[in-house]
């Protein structure tokens, strides 16, 4: 068979098929993030504290260029670029001022929202100055308010962004494990680390759970980040930072590039 036949036939079976209609819609969405515009919501994970390189006009938000969205835009060049997530950010901060930049045009929205809310710097404060029972004790709070009150602070978030950006593709990523555990580490106790860690699975589910029903796409980091927990001896997250408290148990510029980078350009296309 001559090859413009071939080719035409070969056109006309995968039409017959329907798998050229699904390749072009592939082809359409995994362009859409670079030809639209790209807006970074969220807190501290996403404005990159403990990435370093701060820019100096962000201010206390503390936006780094070494943070996930900021080498995702860099790598693609969209049509626009907004990063406006914000260190220390909770939905109703997100919801007051990160949304200006949503519009019909957006294709693609990324966000880590959730851990402050739920009282994030309390627990590991308390974990790291207090005993394992209050350590404990304030996990259990937090996990209280994950479920009875964050569900609903998440919709919010999300039910705005659909409204902004009817036509975006929102990614919501969410928190890595904090440690490494059956380490010999010095630091917190064993107990401590576990429940830590528990606390960040248990509201990695709720942020999944209600991120599904809004038909985003959650981006799990704990994949990445395991190896490269405190402890491993190759850690992306900081510890206790004597220097720069803020960049406690914050990724690193190693977690933003190896860890949560690569979940959005995957998760983006």
């Amino acid at each position: 068979m001559r090859r413009s036949r071939l080719t035409a036939y070969v056109t006309s079976l995968l039409l017959a098929t329907g798998f050229a209609l699904t390749g072009a819609a592939t082809a359409q969405a995994s362009s859409a993030a670079v030809t639209g515009g790209y807006v970074a919501l969220g807190d501290s994970y996403s404005s990159g504290v403990g990435a370093g390189s701060y820019i100096s006009s962000s201010g206390n938000c503390d936006r780094s260029t070494k943070a996930y969205p900021y080498l995702w835009n860099a790598a693609h060049s969209p049509s626009s670029f907004a990063f406006n997530a914000c260190s220390g950010a909770t939905t109703d901060d997100v919801l007051a001022g990160q949304l200006g930049s949503l519009d019909s045009s957006t294709a693609l929205v990324s966000v880590t929202i959730g851990g402050n809310d739920a009282g994030f710097s309390d627990v590991m404060t308390t974990c790291v100055i207090s005993s394992d029972s209050a350590c404990l004790s304030k996990i259990n709070s937090a996990k209280a308010y994950v479920d009875s009150t964050l569900p609903g602070k998440l919709d919010a978030v999300y039910n705005a962004i659909s409204a902004k950006a009817p036509s975006a593709r929102v990614v919501v990523l969410g928190y890595p494990r904090f440690y490494l555990l059956g380490q010999t580490c010095l630091g917190l106790s064993e107990t401590k680390r576990s429940a830590i860690n528990g606390a960040a699975d248990y509201i990695d589910a709720a942020i999944q759970k209600r991120a599904l029903d809004h038909d985003f796409v959650f981006g799990d980091v704990r994949t990445p980040f395991s190896g490269h927990e405190i402890c491993s001896g190759s850690s992306w997250l900081h510890s206790v930072n004597w220097l720069s408290i803020s960049e406690s148990y914050h990724p690193t510029a190693a977690g933003q590039s190896g860890g949560y980078l690569p979940v959005l350009t995957n998760a983006a296309s």
